[in-house]
């Protein structure tokens, strides 16, 4: 018999063969028969061209070979004909030759006198037989008992007929989808897509649900609808994917016309009736209300669509399912379908599966092509429609191939792409395309409420513009606020934006272009936007008055995307910038301060990295809009700008301001101000006192030697990063910091002891400093602390105790640590003092005996007496008792062989696998020893421990294997004694000797 793999893989001119008498069933049951049948899309052969005689044709034989099922319908009279007994002997053939299903119908038959030809069906048999031979009257007798025995449907066991055919056609069509569409297989993701969908859709529930599939346009929404029509298609009475209704608005019709032409599309596909015509429309109700149908409406724009072909779910009958694809939320909120799948991005390994696909054909990328697809797969931002055009536009294509499209992406997108992503923009309004523009050239990713801030007008409601962005999926907001576009999307954007005339261009992208714009004086009214990359032009000398055309000037952001050192911008003192600026962004700005007559009552944002300023403007501006200050890497700054009415400000950045020495008492007044980054001001050393500012979180120090006062900023102040300063203490008030979770004094060498810390704190590092003392009192009550960092406190002698909650220590090469008290008893606790070297054994058997921790590392090369199981080298052999689990405790001698002290080490990882007596794994651990920066590694000779827990253990012995690696592979080391104590089902005291490896 053929298998179902080899009859799958076969292709089938049709669908279905029907064997039966003509005289009993051909004009009344087989009429019907074939109309049901050509209503579910189900192609049958069609035997009416064919002149019948003795023997079966080779044309008829040609056809049952041909068909997928072939149903036989046996009537009184069917074995009245050679002709029909002849097909049934091809058809069981063709049966076990070709894996052909194999169908009946008992249409005014027993299937007893089938199988044994008796009654009137007998006398009929008889009589064929008459003139023919034994061996064809076995065959046949035989396949009559064969086929009598195959289970079907028996006229009489139905009191309507029409119903017994329904029944079987969908008996058919169920047996024509066993084996599933090959049109989606290895689209990757798809199977995940389709198994959520099918949760929604709750197919065994006979309610009428209409589900949507939303997503981004490209995202696959309309893929798997297609997948999921042909998964299901067979589970109802009629089927129909109704495609390209973003189209369906033909021209000279009114709504009424639109909708009936919409109707009579739906009931022509799914009632497999072309031309249909309908005159009112109830027509889709009262054709479809006892039907259970499954209809996919895809590419869905507009609500009148919906309202059209799916306006009520009794429009269907019991068990119906809708489903609705589109990029549009809100009609789905206007209609309301609550059950919504959203179409997410591939994750990064998904989309790389993607895009290999079509350029290569495989699921992987070929040797050499990996940073190249995955430079493509960024490019294409992980959209499905991007990397399935791109990537088949790649295949065949070598390296310096991928780099040439590599490049284009970057600021071109292709045609057929932009084809698909256009017409997202195109449905938009005028305000609303103006709004994705700006999104698209100045504000992808920016925080939501700073993009309201720069876009607000007093006629837009841009809160509400936003939201129809977000519901037709041409944006959405993070988690953290910040709206993003698809960088597909944002090149549409941009493309749209150059498309306009260049007297109408809203907003100056081109450099070239600007140059012209600005050395010639020739700007208009109409440009809100000005984006200038500098890197490739020639020098340009601007007009004083080059800005004072563009009235309505907002945003202007001129920076390098290549940095070469050379200002090639030619700026007058005296240039006129226009008031209404909300942007103004300038990397590198040449001059001294801003012109006198600059005015910023309109500013949001002002970013000048880079600058040459020493100051902004003179005198005090009205600056109530400002949200961001960004003056990092202005080397030559000097002072601050009076903020007194800075009211509505967020976040101030100084970072490497190396001239800047203070900051003004106007920082008092900035209320909300959330961040500050002060890191590399190498010369501040003033900053106000007795100040509380309600909103600061978080404040960046790094890096600033002269500030010798511990900041007291805010009470609410969460982070604090005073790395390498020369503060000197930490003053009691910081105990009112109640929601302070980190400070970081890293590097501080002016600091000698720490007396008060706030209780709120998880994580506090010291490392690098002098400090000699950390009091009890300051350190056991922090019961959230978390991580305590004291590496390289090299006169740090001793340790506090210590709060049950912390989980990490970490004081590497704390030279003089000579005590330790309290260690920790977390069970997921990491203890490491690697070379402390002066850590005595007391210290560490407190560490060993009286510490529940995950692991630990100390200086040592005597191993703890508590390790009853001890070898040389790294592998140890221990009979065990069979038992459920054991619990043990692991120690390693760690020994250097070479010695790098002057190189960066940040990891070294130890592995524990252990077998059973047969060499099968039974379990395993990593230790992982994180090293901080600048670390030299292990210079002595260290002791590791740590704890495992072996479940099902069902074996007489115990083998572990030790292995250590270094994160830099010139460092070696090499475990020379390894030990095991068991903490429960004690085995017997035997132990074996293993080899290092």
């Amino acid at each position: 018999m053929a298998s179902s793999s080899s009859s799958a893989s076969r292709t089938w001119r049709y669908r279905v063969f029907t064997s039966f008498h003509g005289s009993d069933v051909r004009t009344s049951f087989l009429s019907h028969f074939r109309k049901q049948f050509n209503n579910n899309g189900i192609t049958m052969f069609d035997d009416q061209r064919i002149l019948r005689g003795e023997t079966i044709s080779p044309a008829l034989t040609q056809a049952i070979r041909e068909s997928r099922i072939s149903i036989v319908l046996l009537s009184k009279n069917y074995a009245s004909s050679g002709w029909c007994l002849d097909e049934l002997l091809e058809i069981l053939k063709c049966k076990d030759d070709m894996g052909q299903i194999v169908m009946t119908v008992f249409y005014g038959v027993d299937p007893s006198d089938v199988r044994k030809q008796t009654g009137e069906f007998g006398i009929a048999f008889n009589e064929t037989c008459a003139c023919r031979t034994e061996e064809e009257r076995q065959k046949w007798s035989q396949a009559l008992n064969y086929v009598g025995n195959i289970a079907g449907e028996h006229l009489l066991n139905w009191d309507n007929e029409a119903k017994m055919i329904e029944k079987i056609a969908r008996d058919v069509s169920e047996k024509l989808n066993v084996t599933p569409c090959r049109d989606f297989d290895g689209m990757v993701g798809i199977e995940a897509h389709l198994r959520k969908i099918q949760s929604l859709l709750d197919l065994d529930n006979d309610e009428v649900k209409m589900v949507a599939i939303s997503g981004p346009a490209g995202i696959g929404k309309s893929t798997i609808g297609r997948a999921l029509h042909s998964l299901l298609s067979n589970r109802f009475h009629h089927t129909c994917f109704v495609d390209n209704l973003r189209g369906s608005h033909p021209i000279g019709l009114d709504e009424y016309g639109l909708k009936l032409r919409l109707q009579e599309q739906l009931l022509s596909k799914i009632l497999n009736q072309d031309g249909s015509r309908i005159c009112h429309l109830g027509a889709i109700k009262e054709r479809l209300c006892d039907m259970k149908v499954f209809i996919i409406l895809d590419d869905v724009n507009d609500v009148k669509q919906l309202e059209a072909l799916a306006n009520e779910s009794n429009w269907f009958g019991p068990g119906s399912r809708i489903i609705v694809t589109t990029e549009n939320k809100e009609l789905l909120k206007q209609h309301g379908i609550n059950n919504t799948y959203y179409v997410g991005f591939p994750s990064d390994e998904e989309a790389i599966k993607i895009l290999c696909r079509y350029a290569f054909r495989q699921s992987s990328s070929r040797h050499g092509f990996k940073k190249l697809t995955r430079s493509v797969t960024e490019l294409c931002g992980k959209l499905p429609l991007g990397l399935r055009v791109v990537g088949s536009s790649l295949h065949g294509k070598n390296e310096e191939e991928w780099e040439y499209v590599i490049r284009r992406l970057e600021t071109i997108i292709d045609r057929d792409i932009e084809q698909v992503l256009r017409v997202g923009y195109e449905s938009l309004h005028e305000n609303e395309q103006s709004l994705f523009l700006h999104i698209a050239i100045f504000f992808n990713y920016e925080d939501g409420d700073l993009v309201k801030a720069m876009l607000a007008e007093n006629d837009l409601d841009i809160e509400h513009e936003l939201n129809i962005l977000v519901n037709k999926s041409l944006i959405y907001i993070s988690t953290d606020g910040r709206i993003r576009m698809h960088k597909l999307l944002q090149l549409v954007g941009r493309q749209a934006n150059q498309r306009e005339e260049p007297w109408k261009r809203r907003i100056l992208i081109d450099a070239q272009e600007i140059c012209h714009v600005l050395e010639n004086d020739i700007g208009t009214g109409a440009v809100s936007g000005i984006l200038f990359d500098t890197s490739g032009i020639n020098e340009v000398s601007i007009s004083n008055k080059a800005l004072r055309r563009m009235c309505n000037l907002r945003f202007l952001s001129v920076y390098k995307t290549k940095h070469d050192g050379y200002n090639r911008m030619d700026i007058p003192e005296d240039m006129e910038f226009p008031p209404r600026l909300r942007l103004l962004h300038w990397d590198a700005y040449p001059s001294k301060c801003l012109p006198l007559k600059f005015r910023a009552e309109n500013l949001v944002e002002l970013d000048m990295k880079d600058s040459r300023l020493e100051y902004l403007w003179p005198g005090t501006q009205l600056l109530t809009k400002l949200k961001k200050l960004n003056l990092e890497g202005s080397y030559n700054l000097k002072e601050l700008p009076d903020l007194s009415n800075a009211t509505n400000f967020e976040m101030l950045d100084l970072s490497v301001c190396l001239a800047l020495a203070e900051l003004p008492s106007s920082i008092k007044n900035l209320h909300k101000l959330d961040v500050i980054y002060m890191d590399l001001c190498e010369s501040l050393h003033m900053i106000p006192t007795n100040i509380n500012l309600a909103s600061l979180e978080t404040m960046y120090m790094t890096g600033c030697p002269q500030l010798k006062t511990f900041p007291a900023f805010s009470t609410k102040i969460k982070r604090l990063y005073l790395v390498r300063t020369g503060v000197e203490e930490v003053p009691a008030s910081i105990t009112h910091c109640s929601r302070l979770l980190k400070i970081d004094l890293s590097g501080s060498r002016n600091l000698k002891s720490i007396t008060h810390l706030p209780s709120s704190l998880q994580t506090l590092d010291l490392s690098s400093t002098d400090i000699e003392m950390i009091a009890d009192s300051c350190i056991k009550d922090l019961q959230r602390l978390d991580h305590l960092r004291l590496c390289r406190c090299r006169k740090l002698k001793s340790l506090p105790e210590l709060p049950a909650s912390l989980r990490l220590l970490t004081a590497e090469d704390c030279e003089s640590l000579e005590r330790v008290t309290y260690p920790l008893n977390t069970p997921t606790g990491q203890l490491n003092f690697t070379n402390c070297l002066k850590l005595g054994e007391e210290a560490q058997r407190v560490i060993i005996q009286r510490s529940l921790v995950k692991h630990a590392c100390f200086p040592g090369s005597v191993m703890p007496s508590e390790f009853n199981h001890r070898a040389r080298g790294n592998s140890l052999k221990i009979l065990v008792k069979s038992s459920a689990s054991f619990a043990f405790k692991a120690c390693v001698l760690i020994s250097p062989r070479q010695l790098q002290c002057e190189r960066n080490q940040r990891r070294v990882k130890i592995r524990c696998r252990v077998t059973d007596g047969r060499g099968r794994f039974v379990g395993s651990k990593v230790v992982s020893l994180e090293h901080p920066n600048h670390s030299t590694g292990i210079r002595t000779k260290h002791l590791c421990y740590f704890n495992g827990v072996l479940t099902e253990v069902s074996c007489d012995a115990l083998c572990f294997v030790f292995k250590i690696s270094a994160y830099n592979p010139l460092d070696n080391y090499e475990i020379s004694e390894c030990a095991v104590q068991i903490l429960t089902n004690e085995p017997e005291r035997r132990s074996c000797d293993g080899g290092s490896e």
